[in-house]
């Protein structure tokens, strides 16, 4: 799977599309989150005009003056809408992914102004309880998470507390991006450089994808294009993992002894072993899940 999102500055010009079309398609796009469309009214002939497949579903913030707009493009074999909301700052869109995997997506465009930009993240972050689902979040926030993302430009501690801040209450992981350290250039004599485009996710977007964040070459924009796709290379069976703090249950080391005594399995010592950890896995996902219910009832 591979989501897109592009700051493209205007949609306006037929051939600024069409080539927005041909990035998609070459790169085989499922989802794209596009800020700064800064088109007062979207409709599907224009959406057709950069989406390459035959079938897309979108949804739209319409710009108010001169900048802004949002736009979410998707393909609907890939990702089923269910409920959304949206401010001008941003679409959240709630849906199922493959028909298997609930969550949240956020499209968002930060404001240039430091106080609406902590409205839109209370926004967000209030937003939590009315939808459930493991979120992913992209698009160009207008912020830093620390002082090494820019170069040339002022300092804004404040913003960066704010932004860090929502990011903890969301409890969403930062992607690392490679191919690029910066995804937006002032492009001028004193040249400014800032990492203010990124992908936000939970941790079981992580779990269920191997995602890698790339950057992409910046062209049409002042904004690089960042696309999340899985790595798909095989780096081989996926090693037995376990919370620390299990050991600290009282029955913990019962329940792996009877788990382990229990697991019957005929073969060669490896195998054996294997069968049994993966026995092992189940029944602690099990047992994880039944202390969990307990902690939340006390």
């Amino acid at each position: 799977m591979k989501i897109l999102s592009w700051n493209v500055r205007g949609i306006g010009r037929p051939e600024k599309r069409r080539q927005i079309k041909k990035s998609l398609a070459e790169r085989k796009v499922d989802i794209v989150l596009l800020q700064e469309t800064k088109k007062a009214v979207v409709d599907s002939t224009l959406v057709r005009s950069m989406w390459p497949g035959e079938q897309f579903d979108f949804m739209a913030v319409d710009v108010i003056g001169q900048a802004g707009g949002l736009l979410c493009i998707w393909n609907p074999e890939v990702f089923f809408l269910k409920d959304c909301c949206s401010t001008q700052n941003f679409i959240l869109l709630s849906g199922t992914l493959f028909s298997s995997f609930d969550c949240v997506i956020i499209n968002v465009y930060g404001s240039n102004e430091v106080a609406k930009r902590k409205e839109t993240w209370d926004v967000l972050v209030r937003l939590k309880s009315n939808f459930l689902g493991p979120c992913c979040m992209g698009g160009d926030f207008n912020e830093i998470k620390n002082i090494s993302e820019r170069i040339g430009c002022s300092r804004r501690d404040r913003g960066m507390r704010d932004f860090n801040n929502m990011i903890a209450q969301l409890e969403l992981i930062d992607i690392p991006m490679l191919g690029k350290k910066f995804t937006w250039c002032n492009s001028q004599v004193r040249e400014k450089w800032s990492r203010i485009d990124r992908f936000l996710l939970n941790y079981e977007w992580v779990q269920n994808f191997s995602f890698k964040l790339w950057g992409l070459p910046r062209f049409l924009s002042d904004h690089c294009p960042i696309i999340l796709m899985e790595d798909d290379r095989d780096w081989g069976p996926k090693p037995f993992r376990f919370l620390n703090a299990w050991l600290l249950h009282p029955k913990f080391l019962s329940c792996v002894q009877q788990s382990w005594s229990e697991s019957a399995v005929d073969g060669w010592a490896g195998f054996k072993c294997l069968m049994k950890f993966k026995a092992l896995k189940q029944v602690l996902k099990q047992w994880n899940v039944a202390v969990l219910v307990r902690l939340n009832q006390n």
